[in-house]
């Protein structure tokens, strides 16, 4: 048989990286540079030991009756099922911190991505004494909280500066132990003290705009407002993602402010957190079992608004 007298059907070969991977597992988990795992090794065994293994060990926790016991001691933690989690949210106290965390959230995340975005702004444009300025504002950031509560202390109590220079408007109770003012002061203060930080992300991002983008809005006729609005926004949509992220986070996982600013939670539990009262059953009142199912719980509900804040703002 000759290859005049049939017809030879040759297939087109397939393009360049859209065939299957080849080889065994090892080689598709890693990749064709197997030396970029040996990289990232340590980071992956800290995560393991920092994060994921306490994260799995508070929900095997939340699912026993668990309680402190004396090192080497043998004793009897019975699986419970969602007993636990049944006692926390039946339980007012738990509906209370999570509340306050709302207030809390709603006050500081705003406050938190507006600020920073204005202000690194500001300090992206030719300002006299910018150096001193960026420092400024990324001090209080660095600055031990206790050292810094200790101003506010000094500021927002009952006879502090800032009722003096009120006067007669001073609220009365004070900010402190004013059961309606308190939450909002504590996420004004953590705002103030953590702009630092999301000012130098905005900045990276800021720094990374193109100039011909202004010069072109500018040529059209835009002014400044809408060149915020137009180039600048959509310019630093992904750091704006990762602030909104970052400050929801810290601000859920909230503890040394309202445990230094008002003795502990107060007044009446108006400033108590999730992360607060996770420490005073835990700790204080020996519930361990409790505190863990409260932080799954937020842990939750965490990803949940964080996956919220990446579909309304990621695009494809």
């Amino acid at each position: 048989m000759s290859l005049t007298q049939h017809e030879v059907r040759v297939r087109p070969a397939a393009p360049a990286g859209t065939g299957k991977p080849r080889g065994g597992w090892w080689e598709r988990l890693t990749g064709r540079q197997p030396i970029g795992i040996a990289f990232i090794s340590p980071y992956l065994l800290y995560l393991a030991i920092i994060f994921v293994y306490p994260l799995c060990f508070a929900v095997w926790i939340s699912f026993h009756r668990y309680f402190f016991a004396a090192p080497g001691a043998q004793v009897s933690r019975p699986f419970v099922g969602l007993d636990n989690y049944t006692s926390v949210l039946t339980d007012p106290a738990v509906w209370n911190s999570f509340r306050n965390i709302g207030v809390f959230l709603v006050i500081n995340v705003p406050l938190t991505v507006v600020g920073s975005l204005v202000l690194a702004g500001a300090l992206n444009s030719k300002l006299r004494f910018r150096g001193f300025f960026r420092t400024a504002y990324y001090v209080p950031y660095v600055t031990a909280s206790v050292a810094v509560v200790g101003v506010w202390l000094f500021l927002f109590s009952s006879h502090g500066l800032v009722n003096r220079s009120l006067g007669s408007l001073a609220p009365d109770p004070s900010w402190l132990v004013n059961s309606h003012l308190a939450m909002p002061v504590i996420a004004v203060f953590v705002a103030w003290k953590q702009l630092g930080f999301f000012i130098v992300l905005y900045l990276a991002a800021l720094q990374n705009v193109p100039n011909e983008l202004y010069e072109s809005a500018a040529l059209d006729g835009a002014g400044k407002l809408r060149m915020f609005w137009s180039v600048t926004l959509p310019a630093v949509r992904p750091a704006t993602l990762l602030v909104l992220v970052l400050a929801t986070v810290t601000g859920a996982n909230l503890f040394t402010e309202p445990y230094l600013l008002t003795s502990g939670g107060g007044p009446d539990g108006a400033t108590t957190s999730p992360v607060l009262l996770m420490y005073q059953r835990g700790l204080e009142q020996g519930h361990p079992d409790q505190a863990a199912a409260i932080g799954v719980i937020l842990v939750v509900l965490i990803t949940a608004v964080s996956l919220g804040y990446r579909r309304l703002l990621e695009r494809d």
